[in-house]
C-alpha cells in the first residue's frame, strides 16, 4: 500500500519539507471571485411569487477561486502574489483591501472596468443553500490587461519559486496568455501547477502537474472514467499528449492517482476521517502540492502530503485552509496499515 511506504521508518521525515513551505513564494494566477453568503431564517412564501422570503440577519464575503488558492497558501506558511482581474466596483475594492490586509501581495491585480468583480452569491436559510447568484462577465479579458499580466511576470521571474494557475474559465487564463508565459516559466525552471477547466486544457502543455477531477478528465478525454481501468488508460494518454510531468486526478472519497513521466501510477487510498464539506478541496490540494514541490519534495511526496492536507479540510464546514501544523499532526498521527 503506497501510504505504508512512504510513511514507514526513514521515509516518515516530512518535518524538513514542511519547514521549508515558509520559504516558498508563490504567484496565483487566475480567475479572482469572492463567495458572498447571505444567512437567514425562512417562515413564509412570498406573495409575489411561490418563492420563499428569507429575512437575512449575516453577510459574510470570502475568498474565492484564485483568491481562495492564494489564502491557501498564505495559511501553509508562504509568501504569495495573487494575479488576475477585478472589476471597477465596490465589491473589487473591499476585496483588494481584505486581501492585503491578510498579508496576500496584490500589485499583480489589475482592474478592468469593462466587467465587474466576479461574486457568487448563496442565499442560506436553516444552514441549506435556495438559490445562488453570480455577478460575472466570462469573456476574455482585453489584451492590454493580458500585456500587464505577462510583463509583471517577465519582471518578477526572480522574485518566484513557481505559479499556480487557477482556471475557472472566466476569461483571465487563456491561449495567449499561456503560450508566452509556460516557456517562460519553464526556461527558468520554475514550478507551474494547473487547477484546470476542459476549455484551455490542451493549452497547459509541459507544465509540473495538472490537478484535474474524475469529471474534468473525462469532459477532456470525451468518454466516462468509470473503472480503474479506463482512468489508468485516460491518465497516461493526457500525461503523454500534453508532455506533463505529472498529472494528479483527485477523486473524492477514493482519494487520489499520480501519473509521473516515469510511467508510474500512484493510488493514493484518502485518509480523511470524516467528510462535511468539500467547498474548496481542490484548492486546497494544488496549494500543498505546490509548496511541497517548491520546498523539495519530489512528485509522489508532493501528492501524499496534498491528499493529508485534503484529508483535513474536508472535516471543516465552508471554504477552509489548513496549516502546516495540521498536515505534520495528521500524517504522524496515521496509523499506518
Amino acid at each position: 500500500m503506497v501510504i505504508k511506504k512512504y510513511l514507514s521508518g526513514k521515509n516518515r521525515k516530512f518535518d524538513p519539507i514542511l519547514k521549508n513551505f515558509e520559504r516558498a513564494r508563490v504567484a496565483v494566477l487566475g480567475d479572482v471571485m469572492i463567495d458572498e453568503y447571505l444567512f437567514g431564517k425562512c417562515s413564509r412564501i412570498s406573495p409575489e411569487a411561490p418563492v420563499p422570503v428569507v429575512e437575512v440577519d449575516r453577510r459574510e464575503f470570502r475568498p474565492g477561486g484564485a483568491a481562495n488558492v492564494a489564502r491557501n497558501v498564505m495559511a501553509l506558511g508562504g509568501k504569495v502574489v495573487l494575479c488576475g482581474v477585478v472589476g471597477e466596483d465596490g465589491i473589487g475594492r473591499l476585496a483588494t483591501e481584505e486581501f492585503r490586509k491578510n498579508g496576500i501581495d496584490t500589485s499583480a491585480l489589475f482592474i478592468d472596468d469593462g466587467r465587474p468583480t466576479t461574486l457568487k452569491t448563496r442565499i442560506m436559510a436553516h444552514n441549506q443553500q435556495i438559490a445562488r447568484t453570480d455577478t460575472e462577465k466570462r469573456t476574455e479579458i482585453p489584451e492590454t490587461i493580458t500585456r500587464k499580466i505577462v510583463k509583471y511576470f517577465m519582471d518578477h521571474l526572480n522574485e518566484i519559486d513557481g505559479v499556480i494557475i487557477s482556471d475557472y474559465s472566466k476569461g483571465v487564463v487563456s491561449k495567449r496568455l499561456l503560450d508566452e508565459l509556460i516557456p517562460a516559466l519553464k526556461k527558468r525552471k520554475k514550478i507551474i501547477t494547473v487547477d484546470p477547466k476542459v476549455a484551455n486544457f490542451y493549452h497547459y502543455r509541459s507544465v509540473t502537474c495538472i490537478t484535474p477531477n474524475r469529471k474534468e478528465l473525462s469532459d477532456v478525454l470525451g468518454y466516462p472514467v468509470e473503472s480503474d481501468e479506463q482512468l489508468i488508460a485516460g491518465g497516461k494518454s493526457l500525461l503523454c499528449d500534453l508532455s506533463l510531468d505529472s498529472l494528479l486526478v483527485t477523486l473524492g472519497e477514493q482519494g487520489m492517482c499520480l501519473f509521473t513521466r516515469d510511467g508510474e501510477v500512484l493510488n493514493i487510498p484518502t485518509v480523511a476521517r470524516a467528510v462535511y464539506d468539500v467547498t474548496g478541496a481542490g484548492d486546497t490540494v494544488i496549494s500543498t502540492f505546490t509548496m511541497a514541490a517548491i520546498a523539495g519534495a519530489d512528485l509522489k511526496t508532493s501528492a501524499l502530503i496534498s491528499n493529508f492536507a485534503a484529508g483535513e479540510v474536508v472535516g471543516m464546514l465552508g471554504t477552509s485552509t489548513v496549516a502546516r501544523e495540521q498536515i505534520l499532526a495528521a500524517i504522524k498521527n496515521y496509523r499506518v496499515k
